[in-house]
């Protein structure tokens, strides 16, 4: 059985009390570090849990093929564990560690349920009121410890939308107004328009208003009195914008359970739909979540979970994205076989593709996207050179700022494969480029791509063009978040 969060934490406060953890500590020596907390059963998959690190990566560390470098890196692994004082200095670390999350804070009456929105709802009925209990509890406490996300909830989620035949909502009350396509079709409006917005400032820019207009309008809606066909397309409209919702709060705060609580909520308003497609996408985004959050085995699984759910009527497209979802959490995992079979699915099934069959919120995934899918797998699994060639596929393609943080994240990709190719100036024209393009945006996950560049500019040293790109990228407001570990994007 997996340890809990306390208990993990419980076994570091004691293991790095000990003289040669303290040691290694001073050496900035991970992998020691890891290895002796392997030995007392906080494993590998835990500690990337907790710390946001790749599995792959501790391995690497552990077996000496990598040296953790860059500040960020001894933040995020300290800050994660819950490592006492004399360890964190000892890393050369001095802030005091933060306040270890638990439940979330109790924001006010009938809101201090520790798990809510983390159980998938039985009933349409009981799905309008979690989401609904969900909303009032984030505008009631936005900076509430939700605690990291739970590997567990995407499983279970997962399994129960694969197994549960669907359900038919139900009207949550019986004197509510009525409802009608109109009311529909304007809140799918709306919700579009935040939708717009979230992609071209990032999802720290209007999160918020997102959620109150849900609260508000929503939970109105779905209080009301509507026909079964109206009551589909109204919980799958609530669904695609609760979906948005946990995207920008998984980029606003990548690590927190609360985009996972949004994104099981959103599973089952589409379950409640009877969207069986948006079901699948969702668990797509999932998969997304935990590839970032190292949880590489789960976000491959979750992928393929949204492909067996909807095999002989998914559209080409979206099994298409499907597969890149899992070849990115092979590439982490250094599968490169298995990998490069899910690239060549990819695109088998993009080629078979008529966008006019597509779902309209899968349209945007064009030949641009799919090029920078390949560009972060094959940076992942050290193919520099090819990996230049598709992010850069990308970043030409783009001729409009209608998607501008995904032509951010191309373009780091592209600084990142040249770097790793050697061509440290061309990196560094490239990355000055996405700083420029980036201003307007307010997206961790932006900043955490900053962060892997900036490492990967500390391990190229000195030269020239390392120099005059430190001296331009000072001014920029997104390149002294990266540089701060301490800071958060928003």
């Amino acid at each position: 059985m997996a340890l809990s969060v306390s208990d993990a934490r419980a076994i570091v406060v004691k293991v790095c009390a000990r003289p040669e953890v303290l040691d290694a500590c001073r050496r900035r020596d991970l992998g020691t570090v890891v290895a002796v907390l392997g030995s007392h059963g906080v494993t590998q998959g835990r500690i990337s849990g907790l710390t946001g690190i790749p599995q792959g990566r501790l391995s690497e560390y552990m077996t000496g093929k990598r040296e953790p470098r860059g500040a960020s890196t001894f933040q995020k692994f300290a800050d994660g564990l819950g490592m006492p004082r004399a360890a964190r200095e000892a890393l050369g670390l001095t802030a005091a560690p933060p306040e270890p999350p638990t439940a979330i804070a109790r924001p006010g009456p009938g809101l201090s349920v520790p798990d809510t929105g983390l159980v998938y709802p039985s009933t349409s009925v009981e799905t309008a009121e979690t989401v609904t209990r969900l909303w009032r509890a984030d505008l009631a406490d936005p900076a509430a410890p939700w605690g990291p996300a739970d590997p567990g909830t995407w499983n279970d989620a997962s399994l129960r939308w694969l197994v549960d035949p669907g359900r038919p909502p139900g009207n949550a009350t019986a004197d509510g107004a009525r409802i009608g396509a109109a009311d529909v079709e304007r809140f799918r409006a709306t919700a579009e328009m935040f939708g717009q917005l979230d992609d071209r400032f990032g999802g720290g820019h209007a999160r918020t208003a997102l959620v109150q207009y849900l609260s508000a309008d929503a939970g109105r809606l779905l209080n009301g009195q509507y026909s079964e066909a109206t009551g589909r397309a109204l919980f799958s409209a609530v669904a695609e914008a609760t979906l948005l919702a946990a995207w920008m709060s998984y980029d606003s705060m990548p690590g927190s359970a609360l985009a996972q609580r949004y994104f099981v909520q959103a599973l089952a308003l589409a379950q409640a739909g009877g969207d069986r497609l948006l079901g699948a996408s969702i668990l797509d985004a999932m998969s997304h979540q935990a590839t970032y959050l190292g949880r590489f085995g789960e976000a491959a699984s979750l992928a393929r979970a949204a492909n067996t759910g909807t095999r002989g009527i998914a559209t080409p497209t979206l099994v298409s994205h499907f597969r890149t979802m899992e070849a990115r959490a092979l590439a982490r995992l250094g599968d490169a076989k298995n990998c490069d079979h899910a690239l060549a699915e990819a695109v088998r099934e993009f080629e078979r593709r008529t966008p006019g069959n597509d779902p309209a919120w899968i349209q945007y995934f064009d030949e641009a996207e799919l090029s920078a899918e390949f560009g972060h797998c094959l940076r992942d699994l050290g193919r520099a050179t090819e990996a230049a060639k598709y992010a850069s596929q990308s970043v030409v393609a783009v001729s409009d700022s209608t998607f501008l943080r995904s032509d951010f994240f191309a373009t780091m990709v592209l600084a990142d494969s040249y770097m790793d190719a050697g061509e440290a100036e061309q990196a560094c024209v490239v990355a000055l480029k996405a700083l420029t393009a980036g201003e307007q945006i307010r997206s961790a996950r932006c900043v955490n791509y900053l962060r892997e560049f900036h490492a990967r500019l500390a391990a190229a040293g000195s030269s020239r063009a390392v120099a005059g790109f430190r001296n331009q990228a000072a001014g920029s407001r997104l390149w002294r978040i990266a540089a701060r570990p301490d800071m958060v994007a928003a």
